[in-house]
């Protein structure tokens, strides 16, 4: 039996709010489907040159009420990042709340706008830990 990744989807309150996060983090929209008669809109989102990984956006053109408060149910998306210090401070510059900092130099959380949960994980061994991150507290929950 054969099994193949295809996407992780998210539910998005606000599309553009949601994809403006996911591109902060470096994905790119690489492809979209626009439904008149099912009212919705699906965006995937995958980081340069891996479009077998992507994350669908959806969004329901006349809001979702049932969509949850806090999404901690789901999980949460990881990602491999370069230089977990740049991601964070270049998320924090953005407005981006780091939920769990990199005090490891190894691994933090931040959540999207629709609080779905995010996993960065440092590339290779981690980093010496370096402030500010090492003495940073958490931030709500991740």
């Amino acid at each position: 039996m054969e099994i193949r990744y295809l996407h992780t989807m998210v539910r998005a309150k606000d599309l553009d709010k949601t994809k403006a996060f996911f591109e902060l983090l470096g994905l790119e929209e690489t492809r979209r489907h626009e439904s008149e008669q099912g009212r919705f809109t699906l965006v995937f989102m995958a980081p340069p040159g891996q479009p077998e990984c992507p994350v669908e956006l959806t969004w329901n053109w006349d809001g979702d009420d049932a969509l949850p408060d806090d999404s901690r149910h789901f999980g949460h998306l990881a990602y491999e990042v370069e230089d977990i210090y740049a991601m964070c401070a270049h998320l924090q510059e953005n407005g981006v709340t780091i939920n769990r900092p990199p005090r490891d130099g190894r691994m933090a959380f931040v959540r999207s706008p629709d609080n779905i949960s995010v996993e960065l994980l440092q590339k290779g061994d981690a980093q010496p830990p370096r402030e500010p991150w090492a003495s940073m507290e958490n931030t709500g929950h991740w």
